[in-house]
């Protein structure tokens, strides 16, 4: 199942990499960005997660958080930001019911089952105003900004 643009979100609640609780509770009746990853340290994710980086102060500018999701745990999550420099929060979802109600978990072809690295734009109304799927790490975060400014 994809999410389309007009969808209302699927509600989360996940610990962040310093084991605090965020939900989208907490984010309500502001817009903001949630991307899933498949692990890590892993050269796709650290391309990402280091872009979203360099343009963290227009996002921030603009006023929209972005979050990345993956199932690796706190301590993983520690090590990554601060071995890039990363100011992106990091929410673990262990079980994948987050990955899975986002449609970001599923079969990938000639891959087998596993993460489909997706992003959503979710809007200050909690519906999805962007969704992409079968994501290239390389250039993803100015597509989102880009997005951000349509």
């Amino acid at each position: 199942m994809e999410l389309k643009r007009g969808d209302t979100a699927p509600a989360f609640s996940l610990e962040d990499d310093e084991g605090k609780t965020l939900s989208t509770k907490d984010l309500g009746g502001s817009r903001y960005v949630v991307y899933f990853y498949p692990k890590d340290d892993t050269p796709g994710c650290t391309t990402e997660a280091c872009q979203f980086t360099e343009n963290f102060p227009q996002f921030e500018t603009l006023g929209v958080p972005v979050l990345g999701i993956s199932r690796d745990d706190a301590k993983s999550h520690q090590a990554f930001r601060k071995k890039y420099g990363l100011r992106l929060r990091l929410l673990s979802d262990p079980d994948r019911s987050v990955h899975e109600a986002y449609g970001a978990w599923g079969e990938r072809p000639g891959r087998g089952e596993g993460v489909i690295r997706s992003t959503f734009l979710i809007g200050g109304d909690g519906r999805v105003e962007r969704s992409w799927y079968s994501v290239k790490p390389d250039g993803h975060a100015l597509e989102v900004l880009s997005a951000l400014h349509a």
